[in-house]
């Protein structure tokens, strides 16, 4: 088997800032296995919030390819995963890379879909179409970002607040984007009685959920929210693995998976079995990644509720596509084999 691994700069098309901060390039590794002609492609995107970088990324690389190579099976995605894991129990970044890019190459040597592979189907209505964020700016700008965003056939946003002006901002959202559906996503900004009160006043504006209302390192909060908020509450930062959901799983309606916190397509799916099996809904969501990330997490559609896959559209130019997306909708039928990624 050839290996090989690369960091790209993405440019993103405008700066994009959460209550953490603003963000204008990223850094993705991506990885390229090939075997017998055929090449699977997966990526990383590594968070700081996390504990990883590119450069954390491409260090561990190389102890993760090996345990491909130790298996001998590239299709043997499991025992992958499990020799993954014990090289690194966390850095789960960098092994979505890898489980990522095995899944691209089994159903290119296979000349399958990765979702078929998966036993699942590209029916557009078994399939949640995507959200379009709308990062923190000034209020005028957000209000015509979403404008924007609902006039190119996106009719989902999820808007970002932790300011001392969400109201403001939500109205003017609102007002921009009178039929659109609406998430919320505070990404940790709120203290639990506030979040409560904000709660309460984003009914009025008939927002659909709240992600991530407090911080992760306060369950107690969480479970605060999650009993007096009169909408459904999404768990992202205090969600990772399917080893977090039974201790979430009392204090949020909705779990918010992302295969760069799992550490790929493989153990999300065990994360989505547990999240179902204590009555819990799923989303999937992304950090700001590549298509050669965004199309290995797009094969599992049809098994969530919710999408919020928009990572490569926020980027100015993307090296790598993907599953094509219209209206939001992302066209698994249109993955011939794979995950449907291939280098422009």
């Amino acid at each position: 088997m050839n290996v090989t691994f690369e960091r790209v700069e993405l440019a993103l098309e405008v700066p994009f800032r959460i209550s953490r901060g603003t963000t204008a390039t990223t850094e993705n590794v991506v990885v390229t296995l090939e075997v017998d002609g055929k090449t699977g492609y997966g990526a990383a995107a590594p968070s700081t919030h996390y504990g990883e970088t590119a450069a954390t990324v491409e260090a561990l690389l190389p102890e993760l390819l090996a345990a491909v190579d130790a298996v001998g099976d590239p299709h043997a995605r499991r025992e992958v995963a499990d020799r993954m894991q014990s090289i690194a129990r966390d850095n789960p970044a960098a092994k979505a890379a890898v489980d990522i890019a095995l899944w691209d190459l089994a159903g290119k040597r296979l000349d399958q879909s990765a979702y078929r592979l998966l036993g699942l189907s590209p029916d557009a209505d078994n399939c949640p179409a995507t959200s379009f964020t709308i990062g923190l700016d000034e209020t005028a700008a957000m209000a015509e970002r979403a404008r924007e965003a609902v006039d190119a056939g996106y009719p989902i946003l999820k808007m970002k607040l932790g300011t001392d002006r969400d109201l403001e901002i939500v109205e003017a959202i609102r007002a921009a984007a009178p039929a659109a559906t609406i998430r919320v996503d505070a990404n940790e900004a709120w203290r639990p009685k506030e979040a409560v009160r904000n709660c309460r006043t984003l009914e009025r504006f008939g927002v659909e959920f709240v992600e991530q209302p407090v911080a992760a390192e306060d369950p107690e909060g969480l479970r605060h929210v999650y009993e007096r908020s009169p909408l459904p509450i999404a768990a992202d930062e205090s969600c990772l693995t399917a080893a977090d959901v039974p201790r979430i799983a009392d204090r949020c309606d909705i779990v918010n998976l992302k295969m760069m916190k799992t550490g790929g397509v493989t153990p999300a799916i065990e994360l989505i079995h547990a999240a179902r099996a204590h009555g819990l809904e799923v989303m999937c969501g992304c950090m700001i990644e590549t298509n050669a990330a965004i199309a290995g997490a797009a094969q599992l559609l049809p098994l969530f509720d919710y999408a919020d896959l928009d990572g490569s559209l926020l980027l100015e130019d993307d090296p790598y596509a993907g599953v094509p997306v219209t209206a939001g909708r992302f066209d698994l039928g249109a993955v011939e084999a794979g995950t449907g990624v291939r280098p422009r």
